[in-house]
């Protein structure tokens, strides 16, 4: 194994939150809870980017990084698959960059863009992905649940295509930060912190892991973490 520089753990260890916080920030458009909490974003945004830095979200939603990285000062570039949010997230943040397509073709879409954003430009990725618990889940969480083909292990391979483009366009020593959470549903687990930590391994090297405690957790999830990586210099 390859000797890695030592990387001090740039966030707090556990981030306390609340149901009612994560209810009252619900965007009006939304028809249901699946927006990240702004203060664990601002947290993330703070400790890992700085002024002007290029804050990158593959899987926008409804735009909580995005519209916080501009509030804090920095460029937000995301990409969304459903059109309404994409138009409501323009409308929202206009000097943000949002993209309509798919994270699984994220390098062709950023390329594309105008100005296209090159190589090695993102100082932070920080993001959620949509969550898929391992059974009993037919919709696929990547075609935005519209199709019913899900399957659990070509769900997290591709996500690694989403992580092994993100590694492109994140700058050396630029920290990528992904919020999942474990889901407990018809009597089964789906850890997916750790699968999702196992599959960002492999394209980025693992720097922590904050806990985030809530008063009472969202749906059906039993733990809830955001997870701290950061491309090689």
């Amino acid at each position: 194994m390859l000797d890695r520089p030592f990387v001090q753990f740039p966030l707090d260890p556990t981030l306390a939150t609340t149901h009612a916080t994560f209810e009252a920030e619900r965007p009006s458009e939304a028809e249901e809870d699946v927006h990240m909490v702004a203060a664990l974003v601002d947290h993330v945004l703070e400790r890992c980017s700085a002024s002007g830095d290029l804050v990158f979200d593959p899987f926008s939603g409804f735009g909580t990084t995005v519209e916080r990285a501009v509030a804090l000062g920095r460029r937000a570039l995301g990409i969304e698959l459903l059109p309404e949010r994409v138009e409501q997230l323009q409308r929202r943040v206009p000097s943000a960059t949002v993209i309509e397509g798919d994270a699984r073709e994220l390098l062709r879409l950023v390329r594309a863009a105008s100005p296209a954003i090159p190589d090695a430009s993102v100082d932070l990725v920080l993001t959620s992905p949509p969550y898929m618990t391992a059974e009993d889940h037919e919709a696929d969480p990547l075609t935005a649940y519209e199709h019913n083909n899900g399957d659990y292990g070509r769900y997290l391979a591709e996500l690694g295509l989403v992580a092994a483009q993100c590694a492109r366009l994140v700058v050396p020593g630029g920290f990528v930060v992904w919020n999942v959470a474990d889901i407990h549903h018809m009597g089964q687990t789906t850890p997916l912190i750790a699968d999702c930590a196992q599959m960002l391994e492999r394209h980025f090297s693992p720097v922590g892991r904050t806990e985030v405690v809530w008063d009472r957790l969202p749906h059906d999830l039993v733990a809830d973490a955001l997870l701290v990586f950061r491309r090689d210099e």
